[in-house]
């Protein structure tokens, strides 16, 4: 069963699998053959679409795709177990593609690879990034990438009045993708304000409010930001601790911290209490 965090978007790519996965992969020659069951139930969540594809050159592979409404620094352990997982169960090579709608903090770095190194042995995962925000809106209509239709106000170039109706006409245009109109709404609703928003959808945005698309994104916000919220101010309490103990802390420092997840910030508090000075806590933070 899909989880709330779902935003659809095994819907998304079955409008064209094959023009999604030529997108993804940037290899014309590619095809998308059918769309697998993606759900590896011994991980603490699904990805969210898994596509087998075809080329003359590779043969069958899979295109691993998943999305994000906010890139999380946990994300590289993710793909690393996704692409490992999805490999083992069907035997064919993977290709892991992380897509993320919007941007994250600006103090965290959005990175390409898992990288990890233990008692002399390495893992590493590789993954194709691609960030909505870097995309320009007029790919989507050029190609055409009718998954994307409801992504333009968020991509590049994409937040203008006339590229949205553009968007709204082609999403109108199509019986398959009329469901989506809610859902460009919600993105517009980002980089528009809302009087014009509802002008130029010509509906009231209660309509948006009642809509699958808004609630399951909504509650993936409510998630995130409940999760984003105790991160946050765990570290900010480490930092209140190290302030108080060895005075002011190096910007760098407080960098470092920012990528934690919440039981490492709670195992760095636990040291910065019982360390004698900031280079020792610092050492630690290394290790």
């Amino acid at each position: 069963m899909a989880k709330v965090a779902d935003i659809g978007s095994k819907r998304l790519i079955n409008l064209a699998p094959d023009a999604w996965v030529k997108w993804v992969t940037q290899r014309p020659e590619v095809m998308a053959k059918e769309i697998l069951g993606s759900e590896f139930h011994w991980i603490s969540r699904e990805t969210d679409v898994l596509v087998k594809a075809y080329s003359a050159t590779h043969g069958d592979f899979l295109v691993l795709n998943e999305l994000q409404l906010r890139y999380t620094a946990q994300m590289p352990l993710r793909m690393r177990a996704y692409a490992a997982l999805a490999q083992e169960r069907y035997q064919l090579p993977t290709y892991p593609v992380l897509i993320n709608i919007l941007p994250p903090p600006s103090t965290l770095t959005i990175v390409n690879s898992y990288e990890q190194e233990f008692l002399g042995l390495r893992a590493i995962q590789d993954y194709r990034v691609i960030n909505l925000w870097e995309i320009d809106a007029e790919i989507v209509f050029g190609q055409p990438l009718p998954s994307l239709l409801p992504f333009v106000p968020i991509l590049r170039g994409g937040g203008e009045v006339s590229v949205v109706k553009r968007a709204l006409q082609a999403l109108r245009a199509d019986a398959q993708l009329n469901e989506l109109e809610s859902l460009l709404a919600f993105f517009a609703s980002f980089v528009l304000d809302t009087p014009l928003v509802q002008q130029i959808m010509r509906w009231d945005m209660a309509v948006l409010r009642e809509s699958p698309w808004y609630h399951e994104i909504e509650q993936r916000g409510i998630q995130q930001g409940i999760q984003q919220g105790v991160q946050q101010g765990a570290r900010q309490q480490l930092i209140r601790v190290l302030r108080r103990r060895f005075g002011e802390i190096p910007q760098e420092v407080e960098v470092r911290i920012e990528g934690e997840s919440v039981e490492q910030l709670e195992n760095l508090m636990d040291s910065a209490i019982a360390v004698n000075s900031l280079d020792e806590f610092v050492s630690i933070l290394s290790t």
